[in-house]
């Protein structure tokens, strides 16, 4: 038992520091989003701190991961994801996916939008794709707009300044897959 508790805390330093990597974090961005010095974060990803409970709860709070990712502990839960909407910008997010590194999925209920008015668009690192369940959605892209019907999907890099909105006054729904670079931006700033 004592052994597999060495195993398990040795494989957590580069588990970390694989997953700050993955996440597309400095070590300076961690710090400043978790509150533990950079320092801390250098040894505890090297190996030469051993990480205390404190420390990932807070890691994983940054990174929306379960404890059981830092450590790397066997799957023993209920796989099954019990969303909790958020709402950002009148519209609401429903996380679909919890534990994936490269790849975010919501459920997003977009909220009636003037025709008349334009898309706020926006553009950084990574990679979206979107699929309309029910409504019309409006993509833009750059200088380019194009409605989505349901049941059309639209994939886009999205250094290309990109928005959406629903493409009439009544609400729409899509299914939006992020990598994590474009989570960061649409999700976190603004909270």
């Amino acid at each position: 038992m004592a052994d597999d508790l060495e195993t398990m805390l040795s494989a957590v330093a580069p588990r970390l520091r694989e997953l700050r990597l993955r996440r597309g974090y400095t070590l300076a961005e961690l710090a400043a989003e978790t509150g533990i010095s950079t320092s801390t974060l250098s040894r505890l990803e090297s190996g030469l701190r051993r990480p205390t409970l404190e420390l990932l709860i807070r890691i994983a709070a940054a990174y929306r991961a379960n404890l059981d990712d830092l450590v790397g502990a066997p799957q023993i839960a209920d796989p099954r994801v019990h969303p909790k909407p958020f709402y950002r910008n009148g519209t609401a997010v429903i996380p679909l996916t919890r534990q994936n590194p490269d790849l975010h999925a919501f459920k997003m209920v977009l909220p009636g939008h003037p025709p008349d008015e334009p898309v706020e668009q926006q553009a950084h690192g990574g990679y979206d794709w979107i699929y309309v369940l029910s409504g019309r959605v409006r993509l833009a892209l750059g200088d380019d707009e194009i409605v989505l019907e349901p049941g059309e999907a639209a994939e886009f890099d999205t250094r290309v300044p990109h928005g959406h909105a629903s493409a009439s006054t009544e609400p729409a729904e899509i299914l939006n897959l992020m990598s994590v670079q474009g989570e960061r931006v649409h999700l976190r700033t603004g909270e």
